[in-house]
């Protein structure tokens, strides 16, 4: 295997990336900076995200910008803020030796004036979202005559976003004989006709197959009810004390919903999704690289670009409709040669979609079972003792407090010292999970039983026993202006309780059934009956909306009605709380 140095990069570059730690090229660092380094044309190179693409167009763009030149020479197109934000700070990590060479990032929600000045300074490298770019230029803030390499990192997440007719804005732009190098992770039939369009003769680079997942992710998926992912998801943390991860649902108000809940149980988990202004953004990821959060929830345009390192887990709370999805998506694990686990948790109706993924991937997913109360306990048992083992002592600072905490223990035997140190944490687990249920789908039964469905609907749609739910009808519904979340949220407002206390909404035009803790349904129906909505008296009374009514997959995301309190703190830090079953 090659060396950097052996790949004729600047002595300056090199020095630069020797610092940062940089040894050996990934495969498509080897394979592309020797010929970008020293070709003409223009080039698609294939690879998975996580494979150090950022360092194989960075350094030869790097190698090739002049610095004596104030003006624009290299243009960087990125799908999204965050990956804009990291492109820069690389870029400007390896040129730190390269006097002159200034890189300005250009994207949406940050103060426009500041990037025009920042041009305005004399930027040689412009790394841009396609979006806020276009504004520039009708501004006329920005000058594209002068570049001479456009990389359009990403691609096919650029076009998956709905950018191509801004691509080809921006290309437009730029002079005809520049070069274009396109990084992508698939090549879909968008991705191809861009480089068909746009680019001169393009020559391909691939590393690994395209559309294949990465040899160091290992794919795993859990088969649960519907109604267990939750519980399911905090078994599954609990179960890793060490677990970095990402956590991904399908729209918005699920990923805000689900990291409201797992703030509430104890978890240091926290949202990153389109609603949030870039200041928010900004701060969950600053907390989520300095891994002052385990859990970032996020959806997959939010967390497009996110590159994060060490993440251990990715987690889908929801399967993605497209293969290019899930790649995406597994692929801000197992990066830079490390290993990583994508991890569905999944409904018996959803294996298929998972046997899909297998074929077209052309990877295995390993079937594993959600993990029991016992192996929970195990695993933090063991994780505490080694906190034990590898804790560093002061000496000095605690030797004057031993003579009386020798005194105060002189009573135990070491077996029964061990014994008081470790449950101080293992009691609070063993209460956790003392009586905790198996979470696990019977796949036999599921798989071959063609009757399984249809009675996992109707245990389900029940509604009252092992979910202790009872069913209240209300007079308000969509032609009132609500929808689920709004309908939960005004709900609890007007009871002063919290989502935990309400399951499924099945909301109609002039009605709605909504699924109460039956131990607050009395209390629920008091506050709520005879209220006035907009004028409009309330009605409410016990319902058959569960009959009937909607499919699981309908339950709205705030109803992680499996949530217990408690306030004692676990190994790491984190809280944990007992399931309620």
């Amino acid at each position: 295997m090659p060396t950097f140095s052996e790949l004729g990069i600047r002595p300056e570059i090199l020095a630069a990336i020797t610092e940062l730690g940089f040894e050996t090229p990934t495969p498509v660092q080897e394979k592309a900076i020797p010929h970008l380094l020293s070709s003409e044309q223009d080039v698609v190179a294939l690879a998975q995200t996580g494979t150090g693409k950022t360092a194989a167009f960075g350094l030869p763009l790097l190698h090739a910008i002049d610095p004596e030149l104030r003006q624009v020479q290299a243009l960087v197109l990125a799908p999204t803020r965050e990956l804009c934000v990291q492109i820069t700070r690389d870029l400007g990590n390896f040129s730190k030796n390269l006097p002159g060479v200034r890189c300005v990032p250009v994207y949406g929600g940050a103060n426009i004036r500041e990037q025009m000045r920042g041009i305005q300074r004399g930027a040689n490298v412009v790394v841009a979202t396609p979006g806020r770019l276009i504004d520039l230029i009708d501004r006329g803030a920005i000058d594209l005559a002068n570049v001479r390499i456009a990389v359009l990192d990403e691609a096919d997440e650029m076009l998956n976003m709905g950018f191509q007719e801004d691509l080809t804005t921006i290309l437009e732009k730029t002079p005809q004989d520049k070069r274009t190098w396109l990084f992508s992770a698939t090549m879909s039939g968008e991705v191809r006709r861009i480089a068909k369009n746009y680019m001169r003769a393009f020559e391909e680079l691939s590393v690994g197959r395209a559309n294949a997942a990465a040899t160091t992710i290992e794919h795993k998926y859990a088969v649960v009810m519907m109604r267990d992912r939750y519980l399911a998801l905090k078994r599954f943390v609990d179960a890793e004390p060490d677990l970095f991860g990402i956590v991904f649902c399908r729209t918005k108000q699920d990923t805000q919903e689900l990291a409201e809940n797992l703030t509430r149980d104890g978890y240091n988990a926290d949202a990153i999704h389109g609603d949030l202004s870039q200041q928010q953004r900004d701060r969950v990821m600053e907390r989520y690289r300095s891994k002052s959060l385990q859990l970032l929830i996020a959806t997959d345009v939010a967390a497009r670009g996110i590159d994060v390192s060490n993440v251990s887990h990715v987690i889908h709370f929801d399967l993605p409709g497209e293969v290019e999805s899930y790649t995406h998506r597994s692929g801000r694990t197992g990066r830079a040669g490390k290993t990583g686990i994508s991890l569905s948790i999944i409904g018996s109706k959803d294996v298929h979609k998972v046997r899909n993924l297998e074929r077209q991937l052309k990877t295995h997913f390993a079937f594993t079972r959600v993990p029991g109360g016992a192996e929970i306990c195990e695993r933090q048992l063991l994780t505490l003792i080694q906190k034990i083992k590898e804790v560093e002592v002061d000496e000095e600072g605690i030797e004057r407090f031993m003579d009386a905490v020798q005194l105060d223990l002189a009573g135990f035997d070491r077996d029964e010292l061990i014994k008081r140190v470790v449950s101080l944490e293992f009691n609070r687990f063993l209460e956790q999970y003392r009586e905790a249920r198996d979470l696990n789908v019977d796949m036999a039964r599921k798989d071959h039983n063609p009757n399984a469905r249809t009675r996992e609907k109707k245990e389900f749609t029940r509604g009252t026993g092992e979910e202790n739910m009872r069913s209240m009808f209300i007079n308000l519904g969509s032609a009132d202006g609500f929808e689920k979340g709004k309908m939960l949220g005004y709900l609890c407002g007007i009871t002063g309780l919290t989502g935990q206390h309400f399951g499924r909404i099945l909301l109609k035009d002039m009605y709605s059934f909504v699924d109460v803790d039956a131990r607050h349904f009395d209390e629920v129906l008091g506050h709520v009956k005879g209220a006035n909505y907009k004028g409009r008296k309330i009605r409410v009374d016990e319902g058959t909306g569960g009959h009937g009514g909607p499919p699981r997959g309908d339950r709205p995301n705030s109803s992680y009605s499996d949530k217990p309190r408690a306030s004692s703190f676990r190994p790491g830090g984190k809280k944990f709380h007992k399931e309620r079953y």
